[in-house]
């Protein structure tokens, strides 16, 4: 188990070094790092702003219900609201819901044209096939995950507005005092840092699992998992290194 761990690491890096050589023709690359961007990350803005929105709203409304005690102010549920929005959600539960929707196409994507013969095609080109297929996706997303992250941010903060404006269980102007009180800017950098990291970890982990998917449609779709499963892992221990390492 441990060899096959090792094993998979040692692969792992030999792999990102054909991805990050000197690529070939440079204006072909920002063509695909464009249109990378329009299929990882504008078609996760949707599902990014609804659940962001939502969210936002219930730990807003779990807030109120659980700082009910009258020696508590009622701002700290706004600024409650914000900590946990900026400080862990929009970042790493955002990344792990991204890690769903974008590192299985990937796997899906890069594995069904290994198991198609396409990338023997493009390496008997001579074209470093590594480098074309997984380099424009890391790029893209580690540029475009950290807007996403403040998309989420300002959609969770706004959902908690929602609830504090159209209902009465707590007061909107408490709730917006709370949202500015102590008020850390670096927070907001601590979170865009971690995405670019989740976005590198995602893209990579899943081009690494379909690059290397062997076999059948099948085979391809266990990829997918694993290469989900994988980036969920790896995302909290980053979580963790990076918690540890930037905020203490």
């Amino acid at each position: 188990m441990v060899t096959k761990f090792f094993s998979l690491i040692g692969q792992y890096m030999l792999l990102l070094t054909k991805v990050f050589s000197r690529p070939e023709k440079v204006r072909i690359y920002l063509r695909r790092i464009m249109d990378e961007m329009w299929s990882l990350g504008f078609t996760s803005i949707v599902i990014v702003f609804i659940i962001s929105i939502f969210i936002g709203a219930v730990i807003a409304i779990q807030m109120a219900l659980n700082l009910e005690s009258p020696f508590i102010p009622k701002d700290l549920i706004g600024y409650a609201t914000r900590e946990t929005i900026v400080l862990e959600f929009s970042s790493t539960i955002v990344a792990l819901i991204l890690a769903g929707k974008v590192g299985s196409s990937i796997a899906s994507e890069i594995g069904t044209m290994r198991i198609t013969e396409q990338i023997d095609a493009l390496e008997i080109m001579g074209v470093n096939s590594a480098s074309y297929l997984i380099l424009p996706k890391i790029i893209s997303a580690v540029l475009f995950f950290p807007f996403l992250t403040i998309l989420s941010m300002g959609c969770g903060i706004g959902g908690g507005y929602l609830v504090a404006a159209s209902t009465d269980i707590m007061d909107l102007k408490d709730y917006m005092v709370g949202i500015r009180y102590a008020l850390n800017e670096f927070y907001f950098v601590y979170a865009l840092i971690k995405a670019a990291v989740y976005a590198f970890l995602i893209t990579s982990i899943a081009g690494f699992y379909g690059y290397y998917a062997q076999g059948n449609s099948l085979e391809v779709g266990r990829a997918s998992t694993q290469a989900v499963v994988t980036s969920s892992i790896a995302i909290l221990a980053c979580d963790l290194i990076l918690t540890k390492l930037l905020l203490t």
